[in-house]
């Protein structure tokens, strides 16, 4: 372990819990019928610990309680990041943070250092399971008096924590949709994939502000908390507008206009990173269809239980557009100036996301119809572009293709999905070799663009 790079290591966590969770899925006692195969078993688990949630099985009538349980543990690790749990369990065992686990901190949840790994650590963990355990007691209002309270308790707990963490599991076979009417139940799920999906940092600042943690200097909120609320906002409100307004004769056409309202909105949300549906997409117009596919692409922000190239990754990508137009060497942003290095970045993350989302989906293509024709599956395309970038932004939701997968097939997804949720500038950095500082530099000579 020690000779191993940190991002190397990163991957090899979220490797051991999804093998261990693959194992434990294939007992016998984790189904209510014959044991899960093993791809299958290995898809639900990747599934729940990249919460993702796009299933092969259904969790609910497939998978015993010891099942669920399973599926409910692997959501919380993959949610909160075997790293918080690693970290916290060295300062619990009083050994410490060294310098390599501080980087895979920094590069997983934090934008600026902190003074106490113990303090963010502790505080990351006290703050999910306050806001999961009141989001199950708001859920549990509506599940106890419709299951009953043991299975109600049980379905709150785990859709509560499902919400938070973006994973988009469900315990019912049509997702939320019989819960579709409920504005206590919608809007719980909502506040709970938002909260779960702007990250970390941004709640711990929010509640410092809120609660005047610091009294002596005056509250404000970094350039990144900013920048992930405000691209939130847009993406949030803009996509139920755009989806309420085209929907209103279609999709959402026999719901009374305070419910199409209310469907929009939640779509908006469950469409960054988080999979839960409360009425049929596929009733959804094209436009719409792919307006999902912009969001899911998009998905939560850093440091967060959610995937996708993140809102800040979007926010910095039209910002660079916007000075390089006007001339500008800079990339600024609120009266700040983004570094060279952070602005490279940025538009690596998106040009390889799209790279690997195009790669992905011709491979799937070829795996799930090879020699078809456009005549003879005219809505195939889609489905499956939907599916992909589905598994890279780690959402769950889809249109029916992950029924239909194969072997190979489930194998590509299973590699979005783990891709999408270790990300993928650590996944990129663990098998290509970073360049040194004393790289050669050759003459300079120009070719022509656009």
């Amino acid at each position: 372990m020690r000779r191993l790079a940190p991002s190397q290591a990163l991957i090899l966590y979220y490797a051991v819990a999804i093998l261990a969770g693959t194992v434990l899925l294939s007992f016998s006692t984790a189904s209510t019928g014959n044991p899960l195969r093993l791809i299958d078993a290995l898809f639900t688990a990747t599934s729940a610990q990249c919460v993702t949630g796009l299933t092969v099985v259904d969790t609910g009538s497939a998978l015993s309680f010891f099942g669920q349980v399973v599926v409910l543990l692997l959501i919380q690790l993959g949610g909160l990041g075997i790293t918080t749990f690693s970290v916290y369990l060295f300062f619990f065992l009083h050994q410490g943070v060294g310098t390599r686990g501080r980087w895979i901190i920094n590069e997983t949840l934090l934008h600026t250092p902190v003074s106490s790994m113990r303090e963010l650590i502790v505080g990351i963990i006290g703050i999910a399971l306050i806001l999961e355990g009141l989001g199950a007691v708001f859920l549990s209002f509506v599940l106890v008096p419709d299951l009953g309270v043991p299975a109600g308790i049980f379905s709150a707990i785990f859709h509560s924590v499902s919400a938070f963490c973006n994973a988009g599991f469900s315990l019912f076979p049509d997702s939320l949709t019989r819960y579709g009417s409920s504005p206590v139940f919608n809007f719980t799920i909502m506040w709970l994939i938002i909260t779960g999906g702007i990250g970390f940092l941004v709640i711990r600042e929010v509640n410092d502000i809120v609660l005047r943690r610091h009294p002596a200097r005056r509250p404000k909120l970094s350039l990144h908390s900013r920048i992930v609320l405000l691209t939130s906002a847009i993406l949030i409100l803009g996509g139920a507008l755009l989806i309420l307004v085209m929907e209103r004769s279609g999709g959402l056409h026999d719901k009374a206009f305070g419910g199409q309202v209310m469907t929009a909105m939640f779509q908006s949300v469950t469409a960054r990173t988080a999979g839960f549906f409360t009425v049929d997409i596929n009733s959804f117009q094209i436009p719409t269809l792919l307006l999902m596919i912009f969001l899911m692409f998009v998905g939560a922000s850093p440091g967060s239980a959610g995937g996708g190239i993140k809102t800040t990754s979007l926010a910095l990508f039209l910002a660079i557009m916007r000075s390089r137009l006007r001339g500008s060497p800079h990339t600024n942003f609120f009266r700040r100036t983004i570094p060279d290095d952070v602005v490279t970045k940025a538009l690596a993350l998106v040009m390889l996301a799209i790279l690997l989302v195009g790669s992905a989906l011709f491979a799937l293509l070829i795996m799930q119809h090879p020699g078809a024709s456009a005549r003879q599956h005219d809505a195939v395309f889609l489905q499956y572009l939907f599916e992909t970038v589905s598994a890279f932004g780690t959402v769950g939701l889809t249109m029916g293709a992950t029924a239909k997968l194969t072997l190979p097939g489930k194998l590509i997804i299973i590699m979005l999905m783990f891709i999408g949720r270790v990300g993928l500038l650590t996944a990129a950095f663990t098998f290509v070799r970073r360049l040194s500082s004393d790289a050669p530099r050759y003459a300079e000579e120009n070719i022509l663009i656009g």
